[in-house]
């Protein structure tokens, strides 16, 4: 009854058309991607002796879909233009605009099917994209980069008057080495703590701070205290993770805590907030690109030209490609030009959505 009502023959068979050419085109893709993976990678896989699997349910398992969603505008771009650019050729959509539909009727089913794929798209960066990350990284981490992952020399604000500094960590025994810690009052320090050791209590989640001194300052007044040889147990507002260097962990965290760790990063200044608030927004903004890119595929290859459908096709792999450009140039001024991430994510849709708005004046009604 929905479908006799709301789906009329129209409808179905663009649906059918343009989200049969979509998985088509998706599957062309991943196996193309896959073949020359596998060439650039096998040496990698029998050199680090990685088992069959790990490459297919951990590694493939987690950078097919990562690289999916990256392609995923281009891929449904190039499955518009191509099935409508091939109706126009064959003149289906004269006789269709010539049958008293408006060109707005004629957008339905494709805003549908965009729907569809938006719907996909939209909880797959929130949810599964972030786990499936998480598997690649493991992988890459475990048989790719067999290096010490971990940063040195670095610095952490805790809170607004506590400051941590490490020399070293070792990530696989969770120790640090050469620990400061600095307690203020204003601009004056009240405390500060000098530990050669720190180790991690994974069960208890604490730090364990070994010979150490502490140096107490009130005004004139100071005050030593002396633990070489001892161990002092304390509550740090910072764990293991916050010493890995990979540059891809923000795209492992889950959304819940991408959010949690901005908020942290607020407190601690340490220089990478523009970053994971990039990626917290473009999981929310870029599934729209589907809206956007099926908008202006429908406009320019509605058309029948001469020359068949290489003309429209060229033509939405040059926009597409632009797309792109825009995107990573949006995403340069944020990090370097101080451009708020939000604003970032949305130039690209913003920018394509008026040339979107433009073509649709200019198609054959």
């Amino acid at each position: 009854m929905f479908k006799n009502r709301f789906i009329k023959t129209l409808d179905a068979y663009i649906i059918r058309k343009y989200l049969g050419t979509f998985g088509f085109t998706l599957g062309i893709f991943l196996v193309i991607i896959v073949v020359f993976d596998v060439s650039e990678h096998l040496d990698d896989f029998l050199k680090y002796n990685a088992p069959f699997s790990a490459i297919i349910f951990q590694y493939y398992a987690g950078y097919l879909p990562f690289y999916a969603n990256i392609l995923l505008p281009l891929i449904n771009f190039l499955a518009v233009i191509f099935f409508t650019a091939k109706m126009a050729n064959q003149t289906e959509i004269v006789p269709i605009l010539s049958g008293k539909v408006s060109f707005n009727r004629f957008l339905r089913p494709y805003f549908i099917s965009s729907g569809l794929i938006f719907i996909v798209f939209f909880f797959a960066n929130i949810y599964l994209i972030p786990y499936t990350n998480k598997l690649d990284i493991k992988f890459e981490n475990t048989y790719f980069n067999q290096v010490d992952p971990t940063k040195s020399e670095v610095h952490i604000k805790l809170d607004k008057r506590t400051f941590a500094y490490l020399q070293t960590y070792n990530n696989t025994d969770h120790t640090g080495y050469n620990f400061i810690l600095e307690k203020f009052d204003g601009d004056a320090m009240r405390e500060k703590l000098i530990a050669n050791r720190i180790v991690y209590d994974s069960l208890k989640r604490n730090w364990s701070i070994k010979d150490y001194t502490i140096r107490y300052i009130n005004g004139m007044n100071e005050r030593m205290e002396y633990g070489l040889g001892k161990s002092k147990d304390t509550v740090l507002d910072m764990i293991p993770s916050d010493f890995e260097a990979h540059d891809n962990i923000y795209r492992a965290m889950s959304t819940a805590e991408l959010g949690k760790s901005i908020e942290k990063e607020k407190t601690r200044g340490t220089g990478v907030l523009v970053d994971m608030e990039l990626e917290k927004y473009r999981r929310f903004v870029y599934p729209l690109s589907s809206f956007v890119l099926t908008l202006i595929g429908v406009s320019i290859s509605s058309r029948k030209v001469r020359g068949g459908i290489g003309l429209p096709l060229g033509i939405g792999i040059f926009l597409c490609f632009t797309y792109i450009v825009v995107d990573r140039f949006a995403n340069v001024f944020s990090l370097k030009a101080s451009l708020p991430p939000i604003i970032a994510v949305f130039i690209p849709n913003l920018v394509f959505g008026l040339l979107g708005l433009y073509l649709l004046r200019k198609a054959p009604k």
